[in-house]
């Protein structure tokens, strides 16, 4: 089998080396850059399996990073991590909209952040056995290209809005509480309130319409068969 590929993107040489050293440990390649420019770059060269990501760098942060990597075709898929010494959680709340797929505030141990690396990576292997293209009531839900069209009109959707849709849409007519769409969208190691999800439906809606996301009241949402 083949080994898996990070790619770490920090600007302190020092943690680099001790996050490889440890990742190598572990089985895996790693590929490293020290900011948000070059980590794209070497994105585009290695296709890794997952990025960790820091964000307060020079010349492109990881903010802007993330939201141009979420932009391209080439790169939209790949699961992203943000590792960072900001631990607001403005900040963090930010990080998760961009595209991140979770958040880490330093210092954390290896052993956890391994943990959670080998976490993020199960998740997008589970998705990824789901069909690439759902086709409910009017709208056809395009995984491969993060694009959701209705008639003639096409949506790019951020990521995790595109996420929450194909996840009830998969799951047509079944109930999910807050808390499971919260676990399965954005992952059980991130602090995330229950009304973020509220949100993003609030905002599928307003740009698909109304009657696709049914809420059920006292538990979570659905949709509509």
């Amino acid at each position: 089998m083949a080994k898996q590929t990070i790619l770490v993107v920090d600007d302190e040489k020092d943690l680099l080396d001790l996050i490889e050293y440890n990742l190598k440990k572990e089985g895996f390649d790693v590929i490293k850059a020290e900011n948000g420019e070059e980590g794209i770059k070497k994105a585009k060269e290695h296709n890794p399996n997952l990025v960790l990501m820091d964000i307060m760098m020079p010349k492109m942060d990881g903010m802007e990073a993330v939201e141009k990597m979420r932009a391209d075709d080439e790169l939209k898929a790949i699961p992203i991590i943000f590792l960072t010494a900001r631990s607001d959680e403005k900040t963090e709340v930010e990080g998760l909209d961009k595209g991140g797929d979770d958040y880490i505030t330093k210092p954390i141990s290896t052993t956890k952040l391994i943990s959670r690396i080998k976490a993020v990576m199960r998740r997008f292997e589970e998705t990824q056995e789901e069909v690439n293209r759902l086709d409910v009531h009017d709208l056809s839900i395009d995984k491969d290209r993060y694009i959701v069209t209705k008639g003639d009109e096409e949506f790019q959707l951020p990521r995790k809005e595109f996420e929450l849709l194909y996840y009830l849409a998969s799951r047509k007519g079944k109930v999910r509480d807050r808390q499971t769409l919260l676990n399965k969208v954005w992952g059980d190691n991130i602090y995330v309130v229950d009304r973020t999800v509220d949100v993003h439906v609030r905002k599928i809606r307003e740009k698909l319409g109304d009657h696709y996301i049914e809420t059920v009241k006292g538990v979570g949402y659905r949709f509509k068969e």
